[in-house]
């Protein structure tokens, strides 16, 4: 029993040389982790709120441009661009921001923001829309070549039916009209026919464009 005691007591002793030698660092490591995760919890619920201020600012620019205040709307698009620069509402504010320049004729302006969202949103979906988008507009700044070179940018992914229709709109600005007949061709193969679509593809608009050039006796190049 004497011997288990001292046995005890000289493992007691060596616990406590132990503690006293990497106690220290044992205090030291729960601070720091308790430090590390209420850093975290700290930043998840900065980001949380930055991410709801961000769409209450997208709500208001939405009511804006709903009272029809395009001056105040483009104020409150960039100041949401300024303030929450890399939220996806940065983003799509622009896209309505470049809607309000086409429709006061500033296409320079509308360009600027649609190129904007192509190279630096995170969004790839809203990356194609911007591209779509811009290639539009560049064709109604009479640059069809600019327009084609920016739907070769990139693949169309999901958007290839608008992408071919867009092409087909540069290549008639060209003046390419079989080219451009071949190209809508594409596009309402891609749109499935008459079966499903993409919602924001004018499937009936398309196809009047491919009537009034076939009714001119166009027809589209054979495939090789």
């Amino acid at each position: 029993m004497i011997d288990d005691y001292y046995n005890e007591e000289e493992q007691w002793e060596r616990v406590k040389r132990w503690l006293r030698e990497n106690g220290p660092w044992l205090i030291a490591g729960v601070i720091i982790g308790l430090g590390a995760l209420a850093a975290w919890r700290w930043y998840e619920a900065r980001v949380e709120r930055r991410h709801v201020e961000a769409s209450v600012a997208y709500s208001e620019v939405l009511q804006t441009l709903e009272r029809g205040d395009r001056v105040a709307a483009l104020k409150a698009i960039d100041a949401l661009r300024e303030e929450y620069g890399s939220s996806a509402y940065a983003d799509q504010s622009d896209l309505l921001g470049a809607r309000v320049h086409v429709d006061t004729n500033e296409l320079g302006k509308a360009a600027e923001r649609l190129t904007r969202v192509m190279n630096g949103a995170d969004d790839p979906q809203l990356q194609l829309l911007a591209r779509i988008r811009l290639a539009r507009v560049q064709i109604a700044q009479n640059n069809a070549d600019a327009a084609l070179k920016t739907l070769d940018g990139a693949e169309p992914g999901g958007f290839a039916a608008r992408f071919d229709e867009v092409r087909g709109d540069a290549l008639l600005a060209k003046g390419d009209r079989a080219a451009a007949l071949a190209a809508w061709r594409k596009a309402e193969a891609a749109a499935g026919g008459d079966g499903e679509r993409p919602a924001t593809l004018d499937l009936e608009g398309l196809r009047l464009k491919i009537w009034d050039v076939e009714s001119d006796g166009v027809k589209a190049p054979a495939k090789p």
